[in-house]
């Protein structure tokens, strides 16, 4: 933030008596300036530091010590359970990408679940990053496509299932609309989001050809026996109110040499999940040897996430 923006929102802070979170300033500034900033209702206690932390990208060693403790501390408080706070860096020379047989999809929902699960997405109101369409079997028409079908009667007959989630793009669109540089691609190709830099403009989610992206209206609601304690920074720790979220690749698992949670839960091996720079890799081979096709291709975002029919 600029100098003058960091003295704008001092002044206003004074002028409130309490601190305010910073994306609901830098919000009110895109909205209109100081006089926009925040209601009264929605200014809370947040520290100075958590104000001011700085860009992930700016962040030395000493400094996520310090940020990684206070998010420890803030969800022992609010959950009471003690979360390990992972941050795997991008592993040299590795380009994740994602394979998906709709062949042998059967729509049972649960690689949803299973996200769900993994990534502590909230439960009421409900919050998934994939979704499943039934379609037609002989059509691509996503438009016409049936997303609330009942998945206790699946596989039905004329029909076939494709899950869609974020597709990483190598041009994704959604981090160039980013007023405060809050989502961008990592080097293994993972678009990743800050939550304690969104200011939940939305303008990524209008950005997303996608739908992949998700808002946070409510606070997210998880059970405390259903919290995953291991978090990632830039992937499944808990969200607050107020920010955006999806697909990571399961980052803070794939990073460390273990599967998404969605390809572990899929019952028949549909999904494939791999390094394109390996040529060994599962995702690799099945570049070499089908007929893929991406979502959108015409939008040319070069998806990472490839589709195909046996």
């Amino acid at each position: 933030m600029p100098d003058y923006g960091k003295r704008l929102q001092k002044s206003v802070e004074q002028s409130l008596g309490m601190p305010i979170r910073r994306r609901s300033f830098l919000k009110g500034l895109l909205a209109g300036g100081a006089a926009a900033t925040v209601p009264l209702k929605t200014a809370n206690a947040f520290s100075w530091e958590t104000f001011f932390q700085k860009h992930y990208k700016e962040m030395t060693s000493k400094d996520k010590e310090r940020v990684f403790k206070r998010i420890k501390a803030e969800v022992k408080k609010k959950y009471q359970v003690d979360p390990v706070i992972l941050d795997p860096a991008p592993m040299d020379g590795v380009r994740f990408a994602f394979c998906l047989n709709l062949s042998k999809c059967n729509g049972s929902r649960y690689c949803v679940s299973a996200c769900v699960k993994e990534n502590n997405q909230g439960r009421e109101p409900e919050m998934q990053y994939i979704k499943v369409i039934e379609m037609e079997m002989g059509s691509l028409n996503l438009e016409r496509g049936d997303l609330y079908y009942n998945a206790e009667s699946v596989p039905r007959d004329g029909k076939f299932y494709l899950p869609a989630q974020c597709n990483q793009c190598e041009k994704p669109p959604c981090t160039k609309v980013c007023p405060v540089e809050a989502t961008w691609k990592e080097p293994d190709g993972i678009v990743v989001i800050d939550y304690d830099w969104c200011i939940g403009c939305r303008y990524c989610m209008s950005a997303c050809p996608y739908e992949a992206r998700r808002f946070n209206f409510t606070e997210p609601k998880v059970p405390q026996g259903d919290i995953n304690p291991n978090q990632g920074y830039l992937s499944n720790r808990m969200r607050p109110k107020g920010v955006v979220e999806k697909c990571h690749f399961c980052l803070h698992r794939t990073r460390n040499g273990q599967y998404p949670a969605c390809l572990e839960a899929c019952p028949t091996g549909a999904r494939k999940f791999g390094d394109l720079n390996d040529p060994n890799s599962e995702v690799s081979k099945v570049l070499k040897t089908k007929r893929v096709f991406v979502l959108k291709e015409e939008l040319n975002t070069i998806p990472r996430f490839f589709y195909y029919f046996d």
